[in-house]
């Protein structure tokens, strides 16, 4: 089932897509979605709310990545409300955006991961400012506080779209879009499905 409020006859219905779409190597869709996450570094997480099936976004930092690099890693708080909200349902999307528009799309499965020697690994003593010392010997925010985990994203499926041309190239061609009426081709618009992630995890 799909919506549609337009009868465009044989032109697309939506001409920025069609102009856009981008569908190189799966090695070059991949690593250019790794890099930008990593040159992102902050995004959005957005989770389901137990009690009432309602959407909610909360920022997160990268931490590190898994499965040759596709599966995204964040420390979080055990006591915070997104672990119950991941208990409940671990269907997660994670959401990066640059001041430039682009952006990069990644929905998967969410595990809550309290092994000691992942948290250490991942482990960064600036996660004392967020979790504070209660001042007992066990919840310090070090690398033993049990309230230190790890929220690994299975990546399932990815879209993204990065910059084609310089800034300044790009406003060029979006103000020639304005005065022709034709989609200006600033992006690469790329999406990764759950085959083409599971075959590059194999690699």
């Amino acid at each position: 089932m799909s919506f549609s409020n337009a009868d465009t006859g044989d032109k697309p219905a939506d001409p920025y897509t069609q102009k856009n779409l981008d569908n190189p190597s799966l090695k070059e869709k991949v690593e250019d979605l790794i890099n930008f996450a990593e040159k992102s570094k902050f995004c959005m997480m957005t989770t389901r709310i137990a009690e009432s099936g309602l959407l909610v976004s909360r920022c997160m930092a990268l931490a590190g990545k898994e499965g040759n690099g596709i599966d995204l890693l964040f420390h979080a708080n055990s006591e915070s409300g997104k672990t119950d909200d991941l208990e409940s349902d671990p269907s997660i999307n994670l959401a990066f955006l640059q001041p430039s528009g682009e952006w990069a799309s990644i929905s998967g499965r969410a595990s809550l991961i309290t092994d000691r020697s992942v948290v250490q690994k991942y482990y960064s003593p600036a996660l004392k400012a967020w979790l504070g010392d209660l001042g007992d010997g066990t919840h310090d925010g070090g690398p033993n506080d049990p309230r230190i985990l790890v929220i690994k994203i299975e990546a399932k499926t990815a879209q993204y779209a990065i910059s084609r041309r310089t800034a300044i190239g790009g406003f060029v061609e979006f103000a020639k879009g304005v005065a022709t009426g034709e989609a200006p081709s600033v992006n690469k618009l790329r999406y990764l499905n759950e085959a083409d992630l599971q075959e590059w995890r194999k690699q």
